[in-house]
Formats: C-alpha cells, sequence, structure tokens
C-alpha cells in the first residue's frame, strides 16, 4: 500500500510499503479522510522527538475510515463499522493519570500512519479512544477529531460564562474551534488575526467581531487596539492564545481585564520564554493556564459535538485533495494559503 513515510525534517516521502494485519486488541482501518495539522507541519519542518522517537516512521494522525480487520479479542468493533480514532491513549496507571491528569501521561500511546492506504489502531486507543460514526456524518468532517478535542480540554480551562466577552487570539483551525465552542457557551466572541480571510472563516464560526492586525506592527498598539473592542476598553473577561509565539502569549494577558483569565494553548518552541508585568498580575488577579493535549473524556465529549454537528468539521476544511498532495498541503499551510487540508487516499 502506499504511505506518507517521514525520514527527518524535511524528508517525507510517499513511499509502497507492506500491509499490516492487526495484533491482539487492534483494528485494521481503509483510511477514507486524513486531516493535516498544525503538528505535521512543524515535524515536518522541525522533527518531533516524542512522535517520532525513531526514524523512518508513518505519518499523519488526523483521520477516519472503514474497519477492515479485527484483531483478536476485540469485540466492540466489526468489520465494515465507520470509526474515527483519536491519535493517544493514556496508560491509566503513572502519577499523572492516578491524580486525574491524564493530558500528562507519561506513559501515551501514539499513533502514526493516517497519511497512507490504511492504518493500524493501536489496542490501547481501540480499548479508550476509538468510536463507531453516524452514518450521515461525512469521513472528512469526523477526521479533525483530535484538535477539537484538545479545544474542548481548552474550554474546560476557560471558566467562560454567558455573556463573556472572549478574545481569540488567532484565527486558524483551532482559533476557529474557540470561537465556535465559546459562542455555543454564551459568550461574545472576538477573533484576532492578521489574515483577512481567516477572520472571514471567524464570523462564519459565530465571532461577534474581528480585528485584522496586519497592519499594526507595534505590539503596545496591538494591545491598545484589542482593549479598545473590549466593554470599556478593560480587557477580556477571557484570553485565548491560539497560535503558538511567545509574543502572542505576552499579547493575550496584556488584554486581560482584572480578575481574567489566560488559557495559553498553543505551543511554542522549546526553550521560548514569555514577559508576565509581575505588577499586574499580582494586583490585577490574572490566572494564566497552559493547556496540553487531551484525555478519554474530552475525545468522547469532541465525537458527540461532530456526531450531533454542533461543530461542522467540514467548515475547518479548505480543500479536499488526493494523498499525493501531501506535502503541497503542507507548504500551503505554512505560507496561509489554507488553515487544513483533507486527503483521500
Amino acid at each position: 500500500m502506499r504511505a506518507a513515510m517521514f525520514y527527518g525534517p524535511g524528508d517525507l516521502r510517499l513511499e509502497d510499503i507492506a500491509r499490516e494485519q492487526p495484533r491482539p486488541g487492534e483494528l485494521l482501518v481503509e483510511v477514507k479522510a486524513a486531516a493535516t495539522c498544525g503538528t505535521d507541519l512543524k515535524s515536518y519542518r522541525r522533527g518531533h522527538p516524542k512522535l517520532f522517537p525513531t526514524l523512518p516512521s508513518r505519518f499523519g494522525h488526523e483521520f477516519a475510515g472503514f474497519v477492515t480487520a479485527v484483531g483478536d479479542g476485540v469485540t466492540d468493533f466489526a468489520v465494515g463499522d465507520r470509526v474515527v480514532a483519536a491519535n493517544t491513549a493514556p496508560c491509566g496507571s503513572c502519577w499523572a493519570c492516578t491524580r486525574g491528569r491524564q493530558s500528562l501521561c507519561e506513559n501515551l500511546e501514539f499513533l502514526n500512519g493516517a497519511f497512507a492506504e490504511e492504518v493500524v489502531i493501536p489496542a490501547a486507543i481501540v480499548a479508550r479512544n476509538t468510536y463507531t460514526l453516524p452514518d450521515d456524518l461525512d469521513f472528512a468532517a469526523a477526521a479533525p477529531l483530535e484538535p477539537l478535542a484538545t479545544v474542548v480540554h481548552g474550554m474546560a480551562e476557560t471558566g467562560i460564562e454567558l455573556g463573556d466577552t472572549v478574545v481569540v487570539h488567532g484565527a486558524g483551525p483551532i482559533g476557529l474551534m474557540f470561537v465556535r465552542l465559546a459562542t455555543l457557551r454564551g459568550a461574545n466572541v472576538i477573533s484576532v488575526d492578521q489574515s483577512p480571510w481567516r477572520l472571514q472563516q471567524a464570523i462564519n464560526a459565530g465571532a461577534v467581531e474581528t480585528i485584522d492586525l496586519s497592519d499594526v506592527a507595534d505590539p503596545d498598539d496591538r494591545v491598545a487596539l484589542i482593549k479598545r473592542h473590549t466593554p470599556h476598553g478593560r480587557g477580556a473577561d477571557v484570553g485565548i492564545e491560539a497560535v503558538g509565539l511567545p509574543g502572542v502569549w505576552e499579547q493575550t494577558v496584556r488584554t486581560l481585564r482584572p480578575g481574567a483569565t489566560a488559557v495559553l494553548f498553543g505551543g511554542t518552541p522549546k526553550g521560548a520564554p514569555f514577559s508576565v508585568d509581575s505588577s499586574a498580575m499580582h494586583y490585577e488577579e490574572y490566572t494564566l493556564k497552559g493547556v496540553f493535549h487531551h484525555t478519554p473524556n474530552y475525545v468522547r465529549t469532541a465525537v458527540e459535538l461532530l456526531a450531533s454537528k454542533k461543530v461542522n468539521g467540514l467548515s475547518l476544511v479548505t480543500e479536499l485533495r488526493p494523498l499525493d498532495a501531501l506535502i503541497p498541503s503542507l507548504e500551503d499551510m505554512a505560507a496561509g494559503r489554507g488553515s487544513k487540508y483533507v486527503l483521500e487516499p
């Protein structure tokens, strides 16, 4: 079968590889839709030791498709089932899992290989993070399950209440999902970005207002502009960082009202510090929260949001493309020509 193989930063190849068979507890799935994401792009550019400890490696982790074979001991799924799976499962027994912090599990089981004709779902993920799909849910709409599950996690940390003013910094796929879920919770959402095209997508997702920063270079001017759009110019009740740049982390914190919460979601490069005004942090009682990954409970919630159509996964997709377009799709993401592409092997 054809599959994407990752050999190292900038070296991603489509190759013919041997088909696999599921071992006990595993599922073999014919991939009908595989979605690109920001982690794919970062991994393609600079590698990812945690996701790819050995090279070469299969590539891709957002997908949906048909079960074509089941391993011994699997009773909850059968050949022909339409399924979607998350990209990891926690071990359930490390210190983090036993304290209810499964997103910090020390022994996460990873899935790689979605950019291919078939993929094997590891037994731990079959047991904890795999779901059947309703017949009326398009595979391409279900494929972005993993990032939606992480956003559900982020939402759980926001404390958003009905009528709150929420500023989402970044209108890529993650930012758009935050806009949608914050709107569903009853917030008035302001979307901030540098792309008019992305800001229009934010309006479609439910934002009541957008702020285009493309012509505003100075950080102080950006902060002042954003705060002017909040009630009485005080700042956001909740600020959400969905870009992954230290400068945007700082911007998010600086545009909070007193007593507000910032969810710092976007993953930054390793060793990238950011600054906080300690006096403002103290006297204005900010709450700053870093958020990473998902848990089985958040994955379940994300599946329900997609199945109920409260979140339209297709609204995040710029274009459907063949598997051959994987590298051009990653390059298009890097150049800002689109947000998320679904490849149909």
